[in-house]
């Protein structure tokens, strides 16, 4: 490790399940992963967040308060990752902290990812880079998705391959000998987690058994991807809980229920379960056609059930970002620690390509240790 300076990447997703944590090295670029940690997240810190998705009084405080309780939880899984590497604090040289994304707004020139990266900083006594997303919409970016610049590093371009991740949102990065290419597609776990919890009371879809128990309904389907203008959009595009939330799926099958009666909870599951690999595989298909393997990284590469939906909606063979050699849950804190590492660099992270933004951009503000 003698030249290659330790950085930690933190991600807090859009699932609300907690915070995925990696202590990493950089040869010439490339990953080595030195530890991973993993907290969940609080019940009472999940169930803020999730409020403050939406308008709602006091928003400033509890805002302030939500991020110092987000940033103390990001001090614990570095914590953690420093005891699992025997890693001095000093030696680590920054902490690439996403922060937890509450309103995206690229349309109107603004996204927020709240965090308290000042308060990390002095908690961990390392240097932070956050806020990795503000700089590429104030270039007329949607500052989204990041990862495609990180697969396109690890992975390289050189046959036509797609990186998927299966987190709140699905998103996909296509990468052949022409460019790179990604953008969002639409719900993955958000609205599968979502209805899980309302009908069964557990926290997600574990294997994708509950979908399993009933059957997707195709004329749902083709409803709930036709009433979605930002499904048809081209890229670049980004998304969140700002469209796809229970407002959005409750509008739609209430409409679609005083038209052709009641449906089964689990069927919805099997639907929106189909919703997700249908909007993920449909752009495979149309934007890379001769893709000869599709690596899953994200909570999704977990739901046995979502996985064999999506490899038999596609012609090649789809596996787990694991066997690329970048373990599937720890893809997205690893981009992240990446980001950091081409900010000390003051290397551009972003892909215009991907984002829309006007050019190359370095990525996040820094918070000296």
């Amino acid at each position: 490790m003698a030249g290659m300076e330790p950085y930690i990447g933190l991600m807090s997703g859009t699932s609300l399940d907690g915070v995925d944590g990696v202590a990493a090295v950089f040869d010439g670029g490339r990953p080595r992963i030195l530890a991973h940690a993993d907290i969940a997240m609080p019940p009472a810190l999940r169930a803020e967040l999730l409020a403050l998705n939406t308008p709602g009084p006091d928003e400033i405080h509890r805002m302030s308060q939500a991020g110092l309780a987000l940033a103390d939880l990001y001090a614990r899984v570095v914590a953690e990752l420093l005891a699992r590497t025997g890693l001095d604090a000093a030696r680590v040289r920054a902490i690439g902290a996403h922060g937890q994304t509450i309103r995206h707004r690229p349309d109107a020139g603004y996204t927020v990812q709240l965090n308290a990266p000042a308060r990390l900083a002095e908690r961990t006594g390392i240097a932070v880079v956050a806020d990795l997303r503000s700089r590429d919409v104030a270039a007329g970016g949607h500052g989204a998705p990041l990862a495609p610049a990180f697969h396109a590093a690890v992975f390289g371009a050189g046959r036509p391959r797609a990186v998927v991740n299966l987190g709140g949102i699905a998103n996909v990065t296509l990468l052949s000998p022409a460019g790179v290419v990604g953008y969002d597609t639409g719900p993955a776990n958000l609205l599968l987690d979502a209805w899980c919890v309302r009908h069964t009371g557990r926290d997600y879809d574990e294997d994708g058994r509950y979908a399993a128990s009933g059957t997707a309904r195709p004329d749902l389907l083709a409803e709930l991807i036709a009433s979605e203008p930002w499904l048809a959009a081209p890229p670049p595009k980004s998304t969140g809980r700002d469209l796809f939330n229970t407002a959005w799926l409750d509008q739609r099958l209430q409409a679609w229920q005083a038209r052709h009666g009641t449906l089964d909870p689990a069927d919805v599951q099997a639907t929106l379960q189909a919703l997700t690999v249908e909007t993920v595989a449909r752009e495979i298909r149309r934007q890379q056609p001769g893709c000869e393997q599709v690596w899953v990284c994200g909570g999704g590469a977990r739901n046995g059930g979502l996985m064999r939906a999506l490899a038999g909606a596609l012609p090649c063979p789809v596996a787990p970002s694991d066997d690329a050699g970048v373990p599937a849950q720890q893809m997205e804190a690893l981009a992240f620690a990446w980001l950091a590492h081409r900010h000390v660099a003051g290397l551009p992270g972003n892909l215009p390509a991907v984002t829309g933004a006007a050019g190359p951009r370095v990525l996040g503000a820094y918070y000296p240790a």
